[in-house]
């Protein structure tokens, strides 16, 4: 099937499933005006990005049906005043390379914008965008990371990591696979890694002391980290920290 275009001096049949490159293409060989051309390609454009959008949505169906698996594969220790601190964390080049490699399979590759705000806060963006052009991003900010006696790079550096590995994550859908190392079994359902992250983000902008919450966290729930936190105690926590972030502001 097609469809028969008529101009003065020719006809020309165009596919049934004309797209607007085809009626460009037919405006050109008939001479239509700078306007009607205009109009086409500003139509192509549209045609063009929304194939895109299309086509990333997709590509991301297919990485999430079959999704590479993630563990927590780095230790982290430090001792401050309060004691010794240790968590596992999914490192940020073990998260990268498998899911960069998972997304390329579908066409897919991700980048980091990283930016430093008024008041010191970090925001790093994750892109992802399929082959066709179409770019989604996620954005997440936090200040920088002073545990641990950190110098001021450190710090930036540490929340930079921090943040491209858990953008990366959260604009992928995915997150780390427990690793059972700390004897607790896995019949502890633990916070989510956006929820360890708003908690880790709201600490920092309200300049609480990160290293006597963490003693805090040990003494009180046994947890070693903030990602260690049982779901059943986050009730607990945010009330804890709304109550010294109120006891700050009255003094």
């Amino acid at each position: 099937m097609s469809e028969m275009v008529k101009s003065k001096e020719h006809t020309v049949a165009l596919p049934s499933a004309a797209t607007p490159a085809d009626l460009l293409a037919v405006a050109v060989s008939q001479g239509a005006d700078l306007d009607k051309l205009e109009k086409l390609m500003e139509l192509q454009e549209r045609w063009e990005a929304n194939e895109a959008k299309r086509a990333y949505v997709r590509a991301m169906n297919a990485f999430k049906a079959d999704p590479p698996e993630i563990v927590k594969d780095q230790t982290v220790r430090y001792n401050t005043s309060n004691g010794t601190t240790q968590y596992s964390h999914a490192s940020l080049q073990n998260v990268t390379d498998k899911i960069a490699e998972a997304l390329a399979k579908h066409g897919l590759s991700h980048r980091w914008d990283v930016e430093q705000l008024e008041g010191g806060q970090i925001r790093v963006t994750c892109v992802i965008t399929h082959e066709l052009g179409h770019s989604e991003s996620t954005p997440l900010q936090a200040g920088p990371d002073q545990s641990g006696g950190k110098n001021n790079i450190q710090a930036v550096g540490s929340t930079v990591a921090y943040l491209e590995r858990y953008t990366l994550l959260a604009a992928t859908g995915l997150a780390t696979k427990e690793m059972d190392d700390d004897g607790r079994g896995s019949e502890i359902e633990y916070i989510t890694e956006d929820e360890a992250l708003a908690i880790h983000a709201k600490i920092t902008d309200n300049d609480i002391d990160l290293a006597k919450f963490l003693a805090w966290l040990k003494k009180s729930l046994g947890a070693s980290s903030i990602e260690q936190i049982a779901r059943s105690a986050l009730p607990d926590v945010l009330r804890m920290i709304d109550t010294t972030i109120k006891r700050k502001a009255n003094k």
